[in-house]
């Protein structure tokens, strides 16, 4: 029996970027956690605005990406991580922590992920992601797939690169979608579905259609205007 090929690529891992959100926490299997804490920010709030006390917060504290591309690390200092990926992050942020703790864990998530999508879908708006690699065809499917009037030919995805902005066109239907370097999107990436041409006429005949409206009540506006000035004219005759 001949077995199916099967295309293979390349495991994506995203880049870091300036303004991503980060979680790390740093873990080690041979020291208790005393030790381990002060190499994690401090999971505390405040009770109140203005309060001295702190309480226990649940939620996973967040390391910002500067605009220089920077996080300050507890007791390792400022450290450049944009322009990494996620895995390189890891192995540097590992050979820094391991001056310190023997064996450390790195386990590190961009939180910040999202994907803008607009135009001919059904659910319109962001599209946040759990992980950092999100398809094309993922998103797509989050906002509930294109309209009946989505070009699945034309797909335009926006993407900033380092304040320069980046233009490139997907047509769905095509099987060398999944040979493009923009198959997997970055976070911020804007993605616009056009309007097939049923939209599109729909949309000429829409605007003739109230041009034309415009004009019959435009004149029947002035009918009434003349008609009233006549029956005024003929009442003063009297």
């Amino acid at each position: 029996m001949q077995m199916a090929h099967l295309d293979t690529f390349p495991i994506y891992d995203a880049r870091i970027m300036s303004n991503d959100q980060l979680t790390i926490m740093v873990t080690s299997p041979v020291l208790d956690q005393t030790q381990v804490a002060l190499f994690n920010l401090p999971a505390i709030t405040f009770l109140a605005p203005g309060e001295i006390n702190i309480a226990q917060s649940q939620a996973i504290p967040t390391y910002v990406v500067d605009t220089q591309g920077d996080i300050y690390f507890p007791n390792i200092g400022k450290t450049r991580l944009a322009g990494l990926t996620r895995s390189q992050a890891v192995d540097l942020i590992t050979e820094k922590v391991s001056t310190y703790l023997p064996d450390p864990i790195i386990n590190l998530q961009i939180t910040s992920f999202k994907v803008t999508v607009l135009g001919e879908v059904n659910r319109p708006g962001l599209v946040g992601a759990n992980d950092s690699r999100m398809t094309i065809f993922d998103v797509i499917g989050a906002v509930g797939d294109l309209t009946i009037y989505g070009d699945r030919r034309n797909v335009l995805l926006i993407r900033d690169n380092n304040g320069v902005r980046d233009y490139h066109k997907f047509d769905l239907t095509s099987s060398n979608i999944f040979n493009s370097p923009y198959y997997y999107l970055q976070q911020n990436d804007v993605l616009y579905v056009m309007p097939n041409n049923v939209r599109k006429s729909d949309s000429k005949f829409g605007q003739a259609k109230n041009y034309r409206m415009a004009l019959i009540s435009l004149s029947l506006s002035s009918l009434s205007v003349l008609t009233s000035t006549i029956i005024a004219i003929i009442s003063i005759s009297r």
